[in-house]
């Protein structure tokens, strides 16, 4: 049954690479004057800052920290690039702790040329590496699918029962962020989000919109209601499951990051409650 229609904005999350012309002062300072109640900070927006700084700062403005985007790109065929990876996880981590982020957002990666299921050994050994520094740092990882056109080099994690096939290996450190741009056309959708919340596993939950035509793979996604996500019935899969957390915008559009910053601010906030 799809989801009653959202009536406020106690739940709605920005994504920073959302408003990416934004630098984070501006972004903390616009959200929380319209209202938005949570944030999920890219690290490039914390590059050259005090990161345990901007995190008081973000709190100071109201604004709930939800992750910290991203970690993962795991696999490599030569063992020093693993390492590489892991070592990065780990300085990610400390970032998300810094930051007061409770989750780190994991695109896990991916080797062309390497076959699916090396890369997806190897993403599992990468987490397992990992997981004593999250554990003791309280920071959960969050495994996100993405869609299968970015099998090649973004991610062997593709669907959400690879996701949450990885997911069931470890503790409740780690869990699974469905993001509905990669896994609105899978036809296991509900079972696996089902399943996903069964597990204990569902941690974080990202909306936008499918255009079509969509011109450019990575960064022409859609306004929610611009397109042809089943939005309020995924949702309503996802709250089944037990999903009560915040409903995070994470939208890459040349063509939205060139229009008026505040006058698409609006725009998210009326498409939120229209559609989301």
């Amino acid at each position: 049954m799809p989801a009653k229609p959202l009536t406020d904005f106690s739940r709605l999350c920005l994504h920073t690479i959302t408003t990416k012309p934004w630098s984070l002062d501006q972004a903390c300072k616009e959200y929380a004057r319209v209202g938005v109640k949570g944030i999920s900070v890219w690290r490039d927006a914390l590059t050259g800052r005090d990161v345990k700084a901007s995190g008081k700062q973000l709190r100071d403005a109201g604004l709930s920290i939800l992750s910290l985007v991203r970690g993962g790109f795991f696999p490599a065929q030569a063992v020093a690039n693993r390492q590489k990876a892991v070592d990065e996880n780990r300085r990610c981590i400390d970032e998300a702790a810094a930051l007061g982020a409770p989750i780190i957002v994991l695109v896990c990666g991916a080797v062309a040329g390497q076959s699916l299921a090396e890369s997806r050994k190897q993403i599992a050994e990468g987490i397992a590496a990992v997981l004593p520094h999250a554990k003791a740092a309280g920071v959960k990882l969050a495994i996100e699918p993405l869609h299968p056109m970015y099998a090649d080099t973004r991610s062997a994690i593709n669907t959400l029962k690879q996701a949450n096939d990885v997911a069931a290996q470890f503790d409740a450190t780690v869990g699974v962020a469905v993001d509905v741009y990669h896994v609105w056309w899978d036809d296991q959708l509900e079972a696996e989000i089902a399943r996903c919340g069964k597990l204990g596993k569902l941690l974080a939950y990202h909306v936008c919109d499918w255009r079509s035509p969509t011109v450019d793979m990575l960064n022409d996604r859609g306004l929610m209601g611009e397109g042809c996500i089943p939005l309020r019935e995924i949702r309503g899969w996802v709250e089944a499951a037990g999903f009560r957390g915040f409903i995070e915008v994470e939208i890459f559009s040349h063509r939205l990051w060139q229009m008026d910053q505040m006058e698409f601010l609006r725009q998210i906030q009326d498409a939120y409650l229209r559609h989301a």
